[in-house]
């Protein structure tokens, strides 16, 4: 397969513009990694590597999820993702091979996760006396770092989660609560396996900071409030039990993972993570050049996703087929449109078209509606239209005929 040249939609009387790469945008560049072919890997012989991690680009099939994965960096607001499918399937591969495509944001340089931003909201004294005096001397806090994947381990406890009393604070003679997993996750991204064997207190905690962007926590007289601004990404096995209605509809974008049916693609799949084992080194390197290219290209979307737009005859339409599916929540088109933006963004557009928002519909709309509510407001019915008739006549001055009869009964009674 040859690699498709540098073409740019311009007018002839504009020089064309040159990139790093031969691709227009990032889903050019996925479409064609998908398709190649590896040469022979020499295996390493008694060779001790550093880990690393299985190339994004390298897994075969699975283009839903992949999509999803890469929406998600893109754009952190459609929500959240969640994969769903059984063992064997490469859910927890393609989430911790993102970690060479993550991109950069401006993260604390304290222990303590103190921010600009907390000074300028609460104070000086919401920061730790070094971060106070940095501050007092026009020193920044903060650096930029990639953004990480923090996994949640199944063993967790809450206090590991929310955090508790930090002694290594006693330094400052003064206490302070220890930044949890969810501190730690803030503008991360934060992977759950198995999330739906997780104990409920754990979940609720989760959700709650991710819906907020912040919690706090308080250990006696002490209190603590951290930023929890990540994106959730989960991935559970449907035989080994169901997921709460309430943490599902906190996903944004909800993937059924699903084995790979072509007998090619399977001995392909083979082929790769044999290389892999072989020389990690060696068969990440031949996907580096096309990861280098992904990475920029997310980085180009995630700052053109905000001046994508989505026309208003595009969108009423698609809130149209919201309804008529009978889903209630408001959250199934803010993720729908937000990730129909962020599609958009990767193409290198700065408009939503209707086949954008077809080509992530499906992730943004699935497991949506509720049996159980259906047929809980079906019985509701009864007592709303009897509610509807009583409410009509209220306030009304009986007539003549019923005051009669009214006066008939009390005098009977008399």
């Amino acid at each position: 397969m040859t690699e498709p040249e540098l073409t740019h939609t311009e007018e002839k009387s504009e020089p064309k513009e040159r990139v790093a790469h031969a691709f227009r945008n990032l889903r050019e560049l996925v479409d064609y990694v998908a398709g190649k072919s590896l040469p022979p890997l020499t295996p390493e012989d008694g060779v001790l590597t550093e880990s690393l991690p299985f190339p994004f680009l390298a897994i075969v099939g699975q283009q839903e999820m992949k999509l999803a994965l890469l929406l998600g960096l893109i754009n952190p607001n459609v929500g959240g993702i969640l994969l769903i499918g059984p063992r064997g399937t490469a859910k927890t591969t393609a989430v911790r091979s993102l970690l060479d495509l993550l991109p950069e944001v401006e993260r604390s340089t304290c222990f303590y996760g103190c921010l600009p931003e907390d000074i300028e909201s609460s104070g000086i004294t919401t920061v730790c006396p070094d971060c106070a005096k940095k501050y007092g001397e026009g020193q920044p806090l903060t650096a930029p770092d990639k953004v990480r994947l923090i996994e949640l381990p199944l063993n967790a406890k809450l206090e590991d989660v929310v955090g508790g009393i930090d002694e290594r604070s006693a330094a400052h003679e003064r206490m302070r609560i220890r930044r949890g997993i969810l501190a730690q996750a803030d503008r991360n991204l934060l992977y759950i396996d198995e999330i739906n064997l997780l104990g409920d207190d754990i979940v609720d905690s989760i959700l709650d900071a991710a819906a907020q962007g912040s919690y706090s926590v308080r250990r006696g007289s002490i209190a603590a409030t951290y930023r929890s601004r990540f994106v959730l990404i989960g991935s559970m096995n449907p035989e080994e039990g169901r997921l709460r209605p309430q943490i599902l509809d906190r996903f944004g974008l909800r993937v059924i993972v699903r084995g790979l049916e072509e007998a090619e693609e399977r001995l392909e799949a083979y082929r790769r993570v044999q290389a892999y084992l072989a020389n990690p080194r060696q068969m990440t390197g031949q996907f580096s050049a096309e990861m280098e290219a992904a990475a920029d290209e997310i980085r180009n979307a995630r700052e053109q996703v905000g001046k994508v737009v989505l026309p208003d005859e595009i969108a009423n339409p698609a809130i149209e087929l919201v309804q008529r599916m009978g889903i209630d929540s408001l959250r199934a088109e803010i993720t729908w449109f937000e990730s129909a933006r962020a599609y958009a963004a990767a193409d290198a557009r700065k408009e939503v078209t209707i086949e954008d928002l077809k080509a992530v519909a499906p992730m943004a709309l699935r497991l949506r509606r509720s049996p159980f509510m259906s047929e809980y407001l079906k019985g509701q019915l009864g007592e709303e239209k009897e509610l509807s008739s009583l409410l009509g006549s209220f306030g009304e001055k009986p007539s003549r005929n019923r005051q009669t009869k009214r006066t008939k009964r009390l005098t009977k009674k008399t």
